[in-house]
Parts: structure tokens; C-alpha cells; sequence
């Protein structure tokens, strides 16, 4: 009779033990830590980190805990497949993704296992639902982001005669994919555009490209690098006494690059796509909370924000019935005008559109620090849909 009480007992208790870990819900986390991109991963890890605490401290979703399965990845696509792998068997629900390349190598296997996947790659084709229908992110994709930055510059242009207008970017899908819609639209907003340059990631000079740019006398140069290229490019610009200004993309257009390239980024232009830390915006005490006041980077609150509206998805679909990857799917596509508690612009996604907003924020450099001047909006127009 004891055996069978402990029997039973093991059973009871291991159904339970069963039960548990099936109410939490669990999240995979891509993350570069130690790669490449970590100088911007760390921080837009933490922000996922950060916001999954400030959830199951307030009641996660629907009194289910949230469990994060975090893997670095080290920007290496092979690792990120295999991490998926991890995540797929131990029942993840969602999945926090990062870089283009990874994104890209994912969107077959996640359309098949029916898993979204909110990445901080902003190619416009992982806003097509029909290339690739369970991709989300919080951010407009990179050319909405450049045609906002040029509609910022051409609304505040008070000169009679046309705009002129160069670009400056790596020779890689991230610089190139936005080109073609962005000479498009400023070339509808009337701007004059005198060239292209090619500069380098991990460029240290950019004096040939300056001297090309002289000689062209742009306005303005839209910079499609990351915050080291461009801070090069900004340093060289000023030692040559270049005139124009730069309109500079989400990547390289952050906290740190005052601390690279001083003085001479001061009053340029970048978009972005969250709060700038300590913007007065509803969700910044929250943000002030769980980052004891230390001030952290514009990705940290992406980050935030990209795992909130995840969160707001599965509180949707919690609301529907049981949490899957299918429902979460379902329910984001009905989410309308969703405010991420101002951190970032609101987000609406359709089952045809997967384009958070048409809102960019356009930011500068004001005495060594980034500083938020405007949200520009466009329209939710389909011409431009995946381009």
C-alpha cells in the first residue's frame, strides 16, 4: 500500500511538475553579445530583459509567467539556426530575432512552425505578410525611415531653388536595400540628387569619398552606415571643411556617436524609431524604474518596446483563447493604434501589412547628446509596401 501511495505521489507530482512548466510561456531570445553588432546587441538585449521583468512582475499574461530561453548567437547565421532549433524543441511560443542575415535564413522555418518573430531588421520585405508572414518588428522599415527623414529636411527647407541631395553607404543589402524607394521619393518632393558615394563598414578614411561629395556640393548626404563608418565620415567631413549636413540612418545614428566623433556630428540628423532616455513620454518612469536611473541607449528602449507589443500580442490572444504562435499571429494582425506607452509611435499591423507605423522620429546632436526634434509620419501608402 506505501508503494502505491508513492507511486502515486511521483505521478501527482509529476503532472504537476508538467502542468507548471506548460502555464509558462516561453520566448526564444537571438541575441549578439559578444559578435559583430554587440556594441548595439547588449544593449537591445537588455531592453527584451528588462521588459519581460517589468511583465511577469505585473501579472504577465494572463497570470502566466513569461520564460526566456536567450542564446549568443554572435551575428553568425549558423549558430542562430541552430539556437532555433533549441527553441523550436523546448516549445517556444515567440521568438525575439536580431540581424538581417539570421532574419532572412529564419523566415522559412518559422512560416512552417507558425512562430512570430520580432526581429530588429527593418528590410522592407519582412513587412510583406507574403514573403514573410509571421515577421513583425516595431520599427518602419528603412526606406520609410529615409523617405520620412527626406520629408523632415524638405519640409524645413526655406530656400526657392531645389534641394540637392547625395548618398553615402556600405556595398551591402543593409545599405543598398533602401535606395531605389528613397531616390524615388525625392525625386517627388522636388530633390536635385547629385550622386552616390561607397564607403565601408569598417572604413577609417573617408577623405576620397569627401573630396567626390565637394565637388557634387550637396545639401544634404543621407548616410546608410553604422555608427563607426559615420562618425568617420562626419570627423573627415569637418577636416575638410565639407558644408553639407548628414541624414543619418537608425544604425548609425545613436548615443555613441558624440563619444566617436565629437564636434563634428553636432546638428546632423538620424531617424530612429524609440524614445530617446529621459524623453518626456508616458513609459520613461517605467523605463527610469527598471534601469535604477542609469541612463541606457535608444536600442534599449527598441528592445523594450519590440518585447512590449509581443506581449500585447500574446495578451490577445490569451483573451481569444489558448497562446500559439498561429494566435499570436492573429491577434497582432488586429492590433489598431496600440501606444507602446509612448516609448515609441503606435503600432497597427494588418493581415496584408505588417508595417508597425508609418512614424519616424527624426533626432540630433545637441551639446554631445541625442536629442528628439520631430515624429514624422507618412502615409500607410501600398505602393511602397515591401519596397
Amino acid at each position: 500500500m506505501i508503494k502505491r501511495i508513492l507511486t502515486v505521489t511521483v505521478i501527482m507530482a509529476t503532472l504537476l511538475t508538467g502542468s507548471t512548466a506548460f502555464a509558462t510561456l516561453k520566448v526564444g531570445v537571438l541575441s549578439d553579445l559578444t559578435g559583430p553588432t554587440s556594441s548595439v546587441g547588449v544593449p537591445y538585449a537588455q531592453g527584451v530583459t528588462d521588459c519581460i521583468a517589468y511583465v511577469n512582475a505585473n501579472g504577465g499574461v494572463n497570470g502566466e509567467e513569461i520564460k526566456l530561453i536567450q542564446v549568443d548567437y554572435a551575428y553568425n547565421v549558423q549558430q542562430a539556426l541552430s539556437a532555433y532549433k533549441r527553441f523550436k524543441s523546448q516549445g517556444i511560443v515567440a521568438l525575439q530575432g536580431w540581424g538581417t542575415g539570421d532574419t532572412e535564413a529564419l523566415v522559412r522555418f518559422v512560416s512552417r512552425d507558425r512562430i512570430p518573430v520580432f526581429s530588429a531588421s527593418y528590410s522592407a520585405h519582412f513587412m510583406d505578410p507574403k514573403k514573410a508572414p509571421y515577421n513583425f518588428t516595431i520599427a518602419p522599415d528603412y526606406s520609410t525611415q529615409g523617405r520620412a527623414g527626406l520629408k523632415y529636411i524638405k519640409d524645413n527647407w526655406k530656400e526657392s531653388r531645389a534641394p540637392k541631395l547625395a548618398f553615402v553607404y556600405p556595398d551591402k543589402p543593409y545599405g543598398l536595400v533602401p535606395l531605389k524607394a528613397m531616390k524615388e521619393y525625392a525625386k517627388e518632393l522636388g530633390f536635385e540628387i547629385t550622386g552616390d558615394e561607397v564607403l565601408g563598414l569598417k572604413a577609417m578614411d573617408a577623405t576620397p569619398q569627401l573630396l567626390a561629395l565637394k565637388k557634387q556640393n550637396p545639401d544634404f548626404v543621407w548616410v546608410g552606415g553604422t555608427t563607426p563608418s559615420t562618425a568617420v565620415l562626419m570627423k573627415d567631413a569637418k577636416k575638410l571643411g565639407f558644408g553639407g549636413k548628414f541624414l543619418v540612418n537608425i544604425w548609425g545614428n545613436d548615443e555613441n556617436l558624440a563619444k566617436m566623433a565629437g564636434p563634428a556630428c553636432e546638428g546632423n540628423f538620424g531617424m530612429q524609431a524609440a524614445a530617446v532616455y529621459g524623453q518626456d513620454v508616458s513609459g520613461m518612469k517605467v523605463i527610469e524604474e527598471q534601469t535604477k536611473g542609469q541612463p541606457q541607449m535608444t536600442h534599449y528602449l527598441r528592445g523594450f518596446v519590440s518585447t512590449l507589443v509581443m506581449v500585447e500580442g500574446m495578451k490577445k490572444a490569451a483573451a481569444n483563447g489558448k497562446v500559439t504562435g498561429k494566435s499570436i499571429k492573429e491577434a497582432l494582425e488586429t492590433m489598431r493604434d496600440y501606444d507602446p506607452m509612448g516609448l515609441a509611435p503606435a503600432i497597427s499591423y494588418f493581415p496584408d501589412d505588417h508595417r508597425p507605423s508609418m512614424a519616424v522620429n527624426v533626432c540630433t546632436v545637441k551639446d554631445g547628446k541625442l536629442e528628439f526634434l520631430e515624429t514624422v509620419s507618412l502615409p500607410r501608402d501600398d505602393k511602397w509596401l515591401g519596397k
